[in-house]
C-alpha cells in the first residue's frame, strides 16, 4: 500500500467514525426513571402515572417501543426513597422525573448531574434543589405545589366570592 492510499483509508475511516458512533449510539433506547412519593397500590399516583404516560403516548414515546421507564415507589419512606432512587441512578436513565420532596432530596443525595424534572414540591429553593424559580440552574427543574404569587390572588377571589368570612 503507498502513503497516499495509506492517508486516504485513514482519513476516511476517521471521517466516518463520527458516523459509526452516532449509529452505535441509537440503538440505545431512551430510558425515563420515575420516583413516586405514593404506594404502588395508591390510586392517586396509579393516575399519575397513567397520565405522564398518556402525555408520552400522545407525543409518540410508547414504553417497550421507543422508550424505557423504570418506575420506582418510595412511598414517601426515606429509606425506601434512597433504596429506590439508588436503583434507578444504577440503570442510568436519560432523565428522571421525581414526584415529592423526599424523591428529589434522595436523588440529589446521590448524583448532581443527571437531569431531574420534579412534581409536587413545595419548596424548591428553600430546599435546596434549585437557585430561584425563575433561573433554577444546575440539574433540577420541576413544578411546585403552590404558586405562591397567586397568594393575593386567592384572597381576592375568595373575598368577592365569601365577603362575611375574609
Amino acid at each position: 500500500m503507498r502513503r497516499r492510499e495509506f492517508i486516504t483509508l485513514l482519513g476516511s475511516a476517521a471521517a466516518a467514525w463520527p458516523f459509526a458512533a452516532r449509529a452505535q449510539q441509537s440503538d440505545r433506547m431512551p430510558r425515563i426513571g420515575i420516583l413516586m412519593n405514593r404506594p404502588a397500590d395508591n390510586p392517586e399516583g396509579q393516575a399519575r402515572l397513567a397520565a405522564f404516560q398518556q402525555a408520552l403516548q400522545q407525543l409518540e414515546w410508547s414504553d417497550g417501543r421507543n422508550v424505557r421507564i423504570d418506575v420506582r415507589w418510595g412511598e414517601d419512606d426515606i429509606d425506601l426513597e434512597r433504596k429506590y432512587a439508588a436503583e434507578l441512578i444504577a440503570l442510568t436513565p436519560d432523565v428522571v422525573l421525581a414526584s415529592g420532596t423526599l424523591s428529589v432530596a434522595a436523588l440529589r443525595r446521590i448524583n448532581r448531574t443527571l437531569p431531574i424534572v420534579f412534581v409536587g414540591v413545595t419548596d424548591p429553593v428553600g430546599a435546596g434543589f434549585v437557585d430561584s424559580l425563575a433561573r433554577p440552574g444546575g440539574n433540577v427543574t420541576g413544578f411546585m405545589i403552590y404558586e405562591y404569587s397567586f397568594g393575593g390572588k386567592r384572597y381576592l377571589l375568595r373575598k368577592a366570592h365569601v365577603p362575611h368570612r375574609c
